[in-house]
């Protein structure tokens, strides 16, 4: 089991706070948002335009993640020709909240993501292994240890944004005989 150094927000299907939660964190849309909003502010219409949205349907998916406190409004301010803009940053909650049957959802987020992008801007990576239960836990604390370091430095004020995904995952038709690691 993996042990979070930060407290893990366990999400209770029965809780119907929870289960706004839960139905928040169900669209692979929402979680870009969330993106969007890690490390820069931006206002609905902002959102609307990089996501090739109708702002009246991003208001609808804003105002879902701002009432479950993913997103938080900023002090408003003026945009071109005076409007008024209210500026959205994602709070952090996301990355501690338990998503139980989260992992399609995340998945499809990814694709999404992705989508459009040349294979040179992609560098994956897909390895199978063979481990014991001892072995298994060991990697997941590191992997979830060393993407926690590099969140809690915070942001490269001149750095570019990228997305981390890892999938950690049974596989459904493992290789018979041998236990050593193969590329796959």
């Amino acid at each position: 089991m993996v042990e979070y150094r930060e407290e893990r927000v366990e999400l209770n299907p029965d809780d119907p706070e929870a289960e706004l939660r839960l139905r928040a964190l169900s669209s692979p849309l929402r979680l870009r948002v969330l993106r969007l909003c890690a490390f820069e502010s931006r206002t609905n219409k902002e959102l609307a335009e990089l996501l090739g949205m109708n702002p009246g349907t991003m208001l609808h998916h804003v105002r879902t993640l701002v009432q479950t406190g993913y997103l938080v409004a900023e002090p408003e301010r003026a945009g071109a020709q005076g409007a008024r803009e209210v500026p959205y940053r994602a709070t952090g909650l996301s990355w501690r909240t338990a998503m139980p049957g989260g992992s399609t959802v995340l998945v499809e987020t990814f694709l999404q993501q992705i989508d459009g992008l040349d294979d040179e801007e992609l560098d994956t990576t897909w390895l199978g292994l063979k481990l014991d239960a001892e072995h298994k836990a060991e990697l997941q604390q590191r992997l979830y240890d060393l993407a926690q370091e590099f969140k809690e430095r915070g942001p490269d004020p001149d750095g570019e944004t990228y997305s981390l995904f890892i999938a950690f995952h049974p596989d459904r038709n493992p290789p018979t005989g041998g236990g050593a690691a193969r590329d796959a």
